[in-house]
């Protein structure tokens, strides 16, 4: 049994589908970062650096942060979701791209693009021209290839989970999909999957899965 601490972020969404793909069992609690309940010490016991997710894996003991950990961690455990071979550590080599630059840069387009709009045209440009570098980065991968990682047209795997949520709030990054083809194609490919629809939705239904 996995205990998993989250929230409706797309950090939060990678594990939460990640284990809705597993199909195995889990708990869901949830951190309420709107009230800063990831700050209360019974969570800082689990996540020492006080983001969400985290889990506890009730068959191991083992406590765990970081969504590139856990994901690889899951994967490994239930050998589920990950490439073999070569292939695996240009899963990895993905996944890192999405810990390292996908993630953090449309998490800056979300800071000075949507919420703090007009504040500083500076942040606003440098921010929203990485994150398109971004999006072409991962258009040209996807050019030919249905997934990620993978040989041939490719496996869906965990770097697919990873980066997926974070093209789910294209709208946040005022990006039109129709520009990127091929994320656009990937993206909905995905998006149709049932495990992907309820993770979404964990902890709690905000809005449907976003359409171009």
């Amino acid at each position: 049994m996995i205990d998993l601490y989250t929230w409706t972020t797309p950090n939060g969404r990678k594990v939460s589908i990640l284990l809705e793909e597993l199909g195995v069992p889990y708990t869901v609690h949830a951190i309420d970062i709107s009230k800063d309940e990831q700050f209360a010490p019974a969570f800082l016991a689990i996540a020492p650096n006080n983001r969400i997710p985290a889990i506890v894996d009730q068959d191991t003991g083992i406590r765990m942060m970081e969504t590139g950990a856990i994901m690889l961690y899951l994967a490994g455990k239930y050998q589920k979701f990950q490439c073999e071979g070569p292939e695996y550590w240009r899963m990895v080599e993905w996944l890192m791209w999405q810990m390292g630059g996908l993630g953090p840069m449309l998490g800056q387009v979300h800071h000075f693009v949507k919420y703090n709009k007009g504040k500083s045209e500076y942040g606003e440009q440098r921010y929203a021209t990485e994150g398109r570098r971004l999006y072409g980065v991962l258009n040209a991968r996807l050019a030919g290839r249905d997934y990620i990682a993978g040989d041939g047209r490719g496996q869906y795997t965990i770097a697919d989970m990873a980066c997926w949520p974070w093209i789910s709030r294209f709208e946040w990054q005022e990006i039109d999909l129709n520009d990127f083809p091929n994320v656009r194609d990937w993206y909905l490919r995905i998006a149709e999957r049932q495990a992907v629809q309820k993770g979404y939705s964990v902890p709690h239904f905000t809005t449907e899965v976003p359409m171009p």
